[in-house]
């Protein structure tokens, strides 16, 4: 076998791993984009449960006990 042929091949799989790639940092990032709108979504209704319940400041915001 040639080195050029050896070469092609080398770039084919190369290419192939960059798609393979690449393809599966596009899925994560729509997946991470999903997750930060269902994070958002699940603060928003447990900020409004607390408002609901009486509490004056959200328990993501008080200061924790120790301080």
């Amino acid at each position: 076998m040639s080195d050029v042929t050896r070469l092609e091949e080398q770039i084919a799989h190369l290419t192939r791993v960059t798609e393979d790639l690449s393809e599966v940092v596009a899925r994560q990032e729509r997946e991470i984009a999903r997750l930060t709108r269902l994070v958002g979504l699940l603060a928003e209704r447990e900020a409004e449960r607390e408002a609901a319940d009486g509490g004056t400041l959200p328990l993501a915001d008080q200061k924790p006990p120790h301080w």
